[in-house]
């Protein structure tokens, strides 16, 4: 594998949360190794009741232990924080990542881009219905982010250091940091790009749970969206909402000849969830501002 050291100027920090990974964190952290990146290897101990420290630590990686857990997103926070490197690599700690697509990752970082993404080939989901559901969250991202996303929730990527931690505050403290992350980059005008991976199959139980986390994924994508797309998100609804009290009045004029309650009440809610789209640009606008200039 050719060193990336004379291709870069740039230092570079491998975090890698990890939670009970005993069975798997050797033989990745060999892999990593065995590239010679000449990178800081940091592993985020969250709240591991297995061996998962010592064997980081045998092998002569830096490990930062929290004394209990608090999710995979805090893990990467803390990593972020106390990286040295100019370039973070984030990778899950379960093996199915694989590092040898690290250097086509900073490669493509290289290019000019904010953040690479590595997306992974439909076939390699789990089960049709997380191949299907990411589908929907990468639809729906998109639609509110006005940029094509491939893959939305992969936690398999790299990023500019100083440009990932000014939206630290905004990342949850569970899985979805990769939804946070990438429509923060995006809607704040950071070139995100992408590398097709496949992924492998991890050894012990997944700490995702389907309905769970995806509700929350759902729900990270509506918050971030309102808060860097607005319009895009308040405008819809309320088109339906005026839609619906114009329906209403015209079959209740038709058939009763009156104007009901319910359809003043339609209509009112169109307005007021207007109004709150146009308040919410105009904070969005403060917010992006803040960004720019920290």
């Amino acid at each position: 594998m050719q060193n990336l050291k004379n291709k870069t100027p740039s230092t570079i920090s491998i975090v890698l949360p990890a939670k009970n990974e005993a069975q798997n964190i050797a033989a990745l952290l060999v892999k990593i190794k065995a590239l010679k990146l000449d990178a800081e290897i940091l592993l985020i101990n969250d709240g591991s009741t297995d061996n998962t420290r010592k064997i980081a630590q045998d092998l002569g990686v830096k490990v930062i232990t929290h004394p209990y857990s608090l999710g995979n997103g805090a893990a990467v926070k803390t990593g972020a924080r106390n990286a040295t490197g100019d370039i973070l690599v984030f990778m899950d700690a379960d093996g199915q990542h694989d590092p040898d697509d690290i250097p086509t990752l900073l490669e493509k970082l290289n290019e000019g881009y904010d953040m690479v993404v590595g997306a992974r080939h439909p076939s390699t989901h789990s089960s049709l219905v997380r191949r299907f559901g990411n589908w929907i969250y990468n639809r729906l991202a998109s639609y509110m982010t006005q940029y094509k996303i491939e893959d939305l929730t992969s936690g398999f990527r790299v990023v500019r250091a100083h440009k990932f931690r000014k939206f630290l505050y905004l990342l949850p403290n569970g899985f979805s940091y990769p939804t946070t992350s990438t429509m923060a980059f995006f809607r704040s005008g950071f070139h995100v790009g992408y590398i097709p991976i496949h992924v492998g199959t991890r050894k012990g139980q997944s700490h995702i749970h389907i309905l769970k986390d995806g509700y929350r994924f759902f729900i990270v994508i509506l918050r971030v969206g309102a808060l860097f797309s607005p319009m895009r998100f308040f405008l819809p609804i309320s088109t339906v909402m005026f839609l619906s009290g114009v329906g209403n009045y015209a079959h209740t004029y038709l058939t009763d000849g009156r104007f009901t309650n319910m359809s003043m009440l339609l209509l009112l809610s169109s307005l007021f969830i207007f109004l709150m789209g146009i308040i919410s640009e105009q904070i969005s606008s403060l917010h992006y501002k803040y960004i720019e200039e920290k």
